[in-house]
């Protein structure tokens, strides 16, 4: 600390912090869309944050340490505040501790990914990633009131969906971090068409497309894991009827 700090990388993550702590007022207020709008954009910052202390050769301990503090309040705390003061109030305690579910869940998800650093593959997470529950919760309100709903939305679905998302961020379910893509490398051309289409079709329709990717997203691990399950019986069943075809030969 003598040494000081590096300021670019921070500033975007105390911006980050100052998203979710902004987001909690909004909620505490009744203005649930703005609370939703300004975690997704804290999650930008949050993945700013990280690569411009790459680039910049400007990573330090102490960074992670305080991405790691600012990531809990604002994909933590604020979603859990929001989806209570939104929906889950209705339900009583049920309602507060399965937002309180999400909020130690993503304690334990972000404690557990800190000491698994170069442990795990970069490739996958282990656990649907704090920003990631974050990003479902405020995309579902997003698309709630552009749907036409106004005011809060007492409903079992948004309780089952927040216990899910807090169950998901602690499993060991593997998901995609997208760390591997190199966007400056050559690509097919018809791979750069694809990417126009989607985002022509993001900004015609911005909450049902966001939400469809968060909740996609959420899903992609569960499924991914089954996917590898059901081609391990098929492998498994194709060897056993092999080896038994063997034997009566």
């Amino acid at each position: 600390m003598k040494r000081g700090i590096y300021v670019l990388p921070n500033l975007f993550t105390t911006a980050n912090l100052f998203g979710g702590f902004y987001s909690a007022i909004a909620s505490m207020k009744g203005m649930y869309e703005i609370a939703a709008i300004a975690i997704l954009i804290a999650a930008v910052l949050d993945g700013l944050d990280g690569r411009i202390a790459r680039i910049t050769h400007t990573t330090s301990k102490f960074g992670a340490e305080y991405d790691s503090l600012c990531d809990l309040v604002t994909f933590g705390v604020a979603p859990g505040l929001l989806v209570y003061t939104w929906s889950l109030s209705a339900y009583g305690k049920w309602g507060w501790l399965a937002a309180f579910l999400f909020a130690v869940c993503g304690a334990l998800r972000l404690a557990r990914f800190n000491v698994q650093i170069g442990v795990v593959d970069s490739r996958v997470f282990n656990g649907l990633p704090i920003p990631g529950g974050a990003a479902a919760v405020a995309t579902a309100v997003l698309l709630y009131f552009y749907l036409g709903g106004e005011g809060r939305y007492p409903s079992m679905a948004v309780l089952l969906g927040v216990v899910a998302l807090s169950l998901f961020m602690v499993s060991s379910i593997k998901y995609y971090s997208f760390k591997d893509l190199n966007f400056f490398s050559r690509k097919p051309f018809m791979s750069f068409v694809l990417i126009i289409l989607i985002l022509v079709i993001v900004v015609a329709e911005p909450q049902i497309m966001m939400f469809t990717f968060a909740f996609g997203y959420s899903l992609s691990g569960p499924l991914w894991g089954l996917g590898k399950l059901v081609r391990k019986w098929v492998t498994d069943t194709k060897t056993k009827r092999t080896q038994c075809q063997e034997i009566i030969l």
